[in-house]
């Protein structure tokens, strides 16, 4: 699941691998926390944050 994720987070919204990477880089990541850290790092913001959850519930 979590690399599906990395997958639509870089065709969606075009975060860099280098961002994946720095957020891969936190403990205990997950498909769910991976959105979170993105978004307070400030690479995603709260519009792109409620489509990538939409995204993890299909």
């Amino acid at each position: 699941m979590l690399e599906q994720l990395i997958d639509f987070l870089r065709l969606e919204f075009e975060i860099s691998a280098g961002a994946i990477s720095l957020a891969q880089k936190t403990e205990k990541l997950e498909a769910h926390t991976l959105p979170i850290i993105l978004w307070q790092y400030g690479l995603l913001n709260s519009k792109q944050l409620d489509q990538v959850f939409d995204w993890l519930e299909s």
